[in-house]
């Protein structure tokens, strides 16, 4: 399929900067998962800001660079900070990691995020490998030209087979997409478990449309950082997200590495 011609732009200026025109994988690093690129070795980074016609990552816990390097003997490209709708960006903008990806023939994409635990059965820490999203209050403008999301059923049997494979707990669940940037009320959360929701959050579903569009084998996973709004008492605070990812760096780089090998 057809990418934007800035998309073909970005790719030759990396080529010239030293990247390879076709890598084995990608992953895009959700808030507060930037650790990971401490497992990324020969690595060549490039902050977005040098990137000309690339958008710039504002939120806290995404340090807005783009790296180069091998994982497990692959050669992957990783998204340290992504673009949201919150932050004014298009929703043709929030799917460049995903075009850029495809532009270097990669042959799998790994997308993580944190998100709000809906399922009162999740605890903050758990990882939650995402089988379905949910889009309630808004009409995506290009999920009508997707793939059936059994495609992403599938994807999250292999990772969960991965995943026991490496011993690594994880949970199965539904990623309710909004837009954001305000966490949601407590009558919203109560309204998307009823919906079938596990777990709730701001981006993630344009990137797995988009992948599906384009022909690309995608595996999600939200870092459950935090109960939402009316599961507990406590106020919602950022820095939940950052202390979580924190606790739980190890194990989810094991999962991403077993991913990008095996997946």
């Amino acid at each position: 399929m057809s990418l934007p011609e800035y998309i073909s732009n970005i790719h030759t200026f990396l080529v010239e900067r030293g990247f390879p025109s076709n890598i084995d994988a990608a992953i895009i690093l959700g808030s507060g998962l930037g650790s990971f690129e401490e497992h990324i070795q020969n690595k060549r980074t490039i902050p977005y800001s040098e990137i000309p016609g690339f958008p710039q990552s504002t939120v806290t816990g995404h340090s807005g660079s783009l790296l180069f390097g091998e994982v497990t003997g692959k050669n992957v490209l990783a998204f340290s900070g992504r673009f949201h709708f919150y932050e004014g960006h298009s929703f043709d903008k929030t799917i460049i990691p995903v075009q850029l990806s495809k532009s270097f023939n990669i042959e799998k994409l790994i997308i993580s995020n944190a998100a709000g635990g809906i399922n009162l059965t999740f605890q903050v820490g758990d990882l939650m490998i995402i089988r379905n999203i949910m889009y309630p209050h808004i009409d995506l403008p290009f999920k009508k030209e997707n793939a059936k999301l059994v495609e992403l059923e599938q994807s999250a049997v292999k990772v969960q087979e991965i995943a026991n494979q490496l011993q690594v707990p994880t949970k199965t669940g539904t990623y309710l997409y909004v837009t954001g940037p305000n966490y949601e009320t407590k009558a919203e959360i109560h309204a998307f478990r009823y919906l079938g929701g596990d777990a709730v959050g701001m981006s993630t579903a344009p990137e797995i449309l988009e992948a599906f569009r384009l022909g690309i084998k995608v595996g999600a996973i939200s870092l459950i950082t935090n109960a939402a709004a009316g599961i507990t008492d406590q106020k919602l605070d950022h820095s939940e997200v950052k202390d979580a990812a924190d606790a739980k760096k190890d194990v989810f780089a094991k999962l991403v590495k077993g991913l990008i090998q095996e997946f």
